[in-house]
């Protein structure tokens, strides 16, 4: 846990003051024993008021000094807490954004969104317990122990026996609870999972009246956390009986041995009031020291969560030599592609291809036959496992990742929108574009349409996920977005699946006029979405199986046959020369 420290930054004299300020409040807690010694002893005993009065405004001014000391050790060690919290979870969640879809597929979203939230919280709890806990519970321990051997040598032998006890009794609890916090953790990321899928499906749930079956599935995950925090829990919480026997037993020794060395006359009833303050001082530190060791197996457990993020490097980088970005080609080479090395089988197969400025490039196959995979190598959202792919002749692993993806735009098959408005989201294409700008990727992607009809227009509030608008409207914005960034390399995955056939056609014609100044990849299910495509590629099982035009294809190919005749009907055929 150690490790994360580092990101204390700035707050480091928070976390140095808050430690020296509980010092004040350890003294004056000292202090209180000795004192009301003095007064049963000297005071009550001789009846000497002016002494009490005396002796009692000290401890009263010691009590107000203490009090100031432990709130202003609270207040810095909740700064110091709240900031090193800020500053860790910016650095994982900065760390996250260098992911590439690999790690991301790795750690899951679900558990990400844990280690962002609950696991930085166990860390933050822990930082701010320790600044407070970390000259108290040591100074209090060992002051107790001093002064109550000062006062009596012959009593102190009962820390002898009660503080490795209760020392050993929380050693084996933390070694126990470790572990069982480990799997807590990962219950909490199962909670989450299921929540998050819920909340996202939500609509379809409802229309398969599908409630009954994910209340099950829910409380079922939340019996299983409930099971792994109880098991926990339990057995945290087995140590605190044990230690008040223990606390117990220590305090009716001090009574027997110390109440016959006041009848010998060794000790007086005032002293031995003052040693037992002092050994419940002591012994509550001890306890305290558990506490500490408790919520420390807790928060190791999170710490290592997150160090495994930290320290996880992008399987994508930039070259220590970037190559400029030059003229516009993609080509593929011998590509190979499986998303794990473990994998026994490729994604996709044996892929040659090229396509020239000005080119559109159409992409259609069967479910699962690797199309979205393919056309994710070209911005490096994957990398290849063998083979290259290549932009102006250059592996786009030779180039900087930033320059890379600054000339490609990519619309995926879900269209994502942010919280804020219309405009913002647009601007996600470039934030310097004029209002004209946007204007016309409006008009190009038909989405002028339905944003002149909204009083706001471009203000607009998109709530989130775009759930206010339907999906061909958010397609049209997705793909406005892109249109605003002018990229050299177009991609639409898919993207036009919600848009009626009449838009569908008012895009494409947009697209054409823009095929001089870059190349278009279109993914789509539909055959009359890449009819007029410059090529088509025919993926099959990750392989390609036929390359040509739309009237090419309808002779050579028979799954690309196949697909039209299901689409269009027998009529299509017709057309073929």
């Amino acid at each position: 846990m150690f490790k994360l420290f580092r990101f204390v930054g700035k707050y480091w004299k928070f976390c140095l003051i808050a430690p020296l300020i509980m010092i004040g409040e350890v003294i004056a807690d000292l202090f209180q024993p000795t004192l009301m010694a003095t007064i049963i002893d000297q005071g009550v005993a001789n009846g000497d008021i002016p002494l009490i009065l005396t002796t009692g405004l000290k401890m009263l001014g010691i009590s107000l000094l203490g009090a100031v000391c432990g709130m202003g050790c609270t207040i810095m060690s909740g700064i110091a807490s709240m900031g090193f919290g800020t500053n860790l979870r910016s650095a994982i969640f900065n760390k996250v954004q260098t992911f590439s879809f690999k790690e991301i597929d790795q750690f899951k979203t679900s558990s990400l969104i844990t280690r962002l939230t609950n696991d930085i919280t166990q860390i933050q709890n822990m930082l701010r317990m320790g600044l407070s806990m970390v000259v108290r519970t040591p100074f209090l321990c060992i002051g107790g122990i001093v002064m109550s051997a000062s006062i009596s040598p012959k009593l102190s032998l009962i820390f002898v026996v009660a503080m490795p006890l209760i020392f050993a009794l929380s050693s084996i609890t933390m070694k126990r609870a470790n572990p069982l916090f480990k799997v807590m953790q990962k219950k909490i990321d199962r909670v989450n999972t299921v929540m998050r899928e819920n909340l996202l499906g939500m609509k379809v749930v409802k229309a398969f009246v599908g409630q009954e079956r994910e209340r099950e599935r829910f409380g079922e995950a939340n019996e299983d956390l409930m099971s792994s925090s109880m098991k926990a829990m339990f057995t945290i919480s087995m140590m605190w009986p044990i230690v008040s026997l223990f606390m117990g037993m220590a305090i009716v020794a001090l009574f027997w041995f110390g109440g016959n060395l006041v009848i010998v006359g060794e000790l007086e009833s005032g002293q031995i009031m003052a040693f037992m303050s002092y050994m419940m001082q002591a012994l509550f530190s001890l306890m305290s020291v558990a506490m500490i060791a408790m919520n420390f197996s807790r928060a190791e457990a999170s710490a290592q969560r997150l160090n495994e993020v930290l320290e996880t490097e992008s399987s994508i980088v930039d070259p220590a030599s970037p190559k400029p970005y030059k003229e516009i080609s993609v080509e593929f080479e011998n590509v190979f592609f499986r998303y794990n090395e473990s994998d026994p089988g490729y994604v996709l197969r044996n892929i040659n291809f090229k396509a020239e400025k000005g080119e559109t490039v159409g992409i259609i196959g069967g479910t699962g036959s690797g199309k979205s995979t393919f056309i994710s190598l070209i911005p490096r959202l994957y990398d290849v496992t063998k083979g290259a792919v290549k932009i102006g002749g250059i592996d786009v692993r030779d180039m900087s990742i930033d320059d890379l993806r600054e000339h490609i735009g990519v619309v995926l098959q879900e269209s994502v929108l942010f919280y804020g408005s219309v405009e913002e989201n647009l601007r996600w294409g470039d934030e310097y574009a004029t209002e004209a700008d946007l204007d016309k990727a409006a008009e190009a992607a038909q989405a002028a349409e339905f944003l002149n009809n909204l009083p706001e227009k471009y203000d607009a509030l998109v709530e989130q996920r775009g759930k206010n608008f339907s999906g061909g409207q958010k397609q049209r914005l997705s793909i406005a977005r892109t249109f605003v960034k002018k990229p050299d390399i177009l991609i639409l995955d898919d993207s036009m699946s919600a848009v009626d056939t009449a838009t569908e056609a008012k895009i494409q014609k947009a697209l054409r006029e823009r095929e001089q100044d870059g190349i278009v990849f279109v993914i789509a299910q539909r055959v009359s979405a890449i009819a007029d495509a410059d090529k088509i590629i025919v993926l099959d099982d990750g392989a390609i199986s036929a390359v040509g035009t739309h009237k090419e294809l309808l002779k050579t190919s028979e799954i690309y046959r196949s697909i039209a005749v299901s689409q269009l009907g027998e009529e299509v055929l017709s057309n073929v020369g």
